[in-house]
């Protein structure tokens, strides 16, 4: 794998093979797809009711979930410190991945 330097990546297709592997222990990735979809209903509801405070409860829910699985089970720090608009593209495409049986749980 070739880095532009020690914390860049070149590319989401470089980057993403070492973000699954900072999900390898199956309780991180369970919580991560349990935060994901509770962030995925809370956006629905702040879409049909406008109200605001949905959005807190989808980012506690996504970061929160994931923040557990990371440092009580995985016992790493998560991706998203060091390289967070990457992490958010890899946490959505493990969350597709796990959902139409591509990855496991």
């Amino acid at each position: 794998m070739t880095k532009v330097s020690r914390n860049e990546y070149a590319s989401f297709a470089e980057f993403y093979p070492v973000y699954l592997s900072e999900h390898a222990n199956r309780v991180c990735r369970e919580l991560h797809f349990a935060g994901s979809t509770l962030a995925v209903f809370c956006l629905g509801v702040l879409l049909l009711s406008g109200n605001l405070w949905w959005l807190a409860g989808a980012a506690v829910c996504g970061y929160g979930f994931a923040w557990i699985g990371h440092f009580a089970f995985a016992r790493n720090q998560p991706v998203t410190f060091r390289h967070p608009l990457y992490a958010f593209m890899g946490d959505w495409m493990m969350y597709w991945q796990m959902l139409t049986g591509q990855a496991s749980f």
